[in-house]
């Protein structure tokens, strides 16, 4: 422990470490943002973000999905159709995304 670094303090900063752990990396809060408008087809997540190669858009949404972020829904149908929504504990993210969104603005505006 640092000096000054109260045992709180120590809790408090892995459970950051936690959760940056779930929604970290380049794609995931990206995934999680453009589900808040409802679900979404793997296509359509695509269209969405244009950068994210296949491999890091699988990868990223199987990470979310086990961390019980997402859900994967595939109905059965012919051709199959997969669609990926958010869960409860995903849902909690909303006010944390839109405050960075609100933060994001202020900041392009300031530039």
């Amino acid at each position: 422990m640092q000096s000054g670094e109260t045992p709180e303090k120590k809790s408090s900063a892995c459970l950051v470490d936690i959760a940056i752990g779930q929604i970290g990396g380049k794609w995931k809060l990206n995934l999680i943002y453009h589900l808040i408008a409802g679900p979404k087809r793997y296509s359509e997540l695509k269209r969405l973000l244009p950068g994210a190669s296949d491999r890091m858009m699988t990868r990223s949404l199987k990470e979310l999905e086990t961390d019980g972020l997402i859900i994967r829904e595939v109905f059965a149908q012919v051709p199959a159709r997969v669609e990926y929504s958010l869960t409860p504990d995903g849902q909690a993210l909303v006010p944390i995304l839109e405050a960075m969104d609100d933060w994001g603005k202020q900041r392009s505006a300031e530039s």
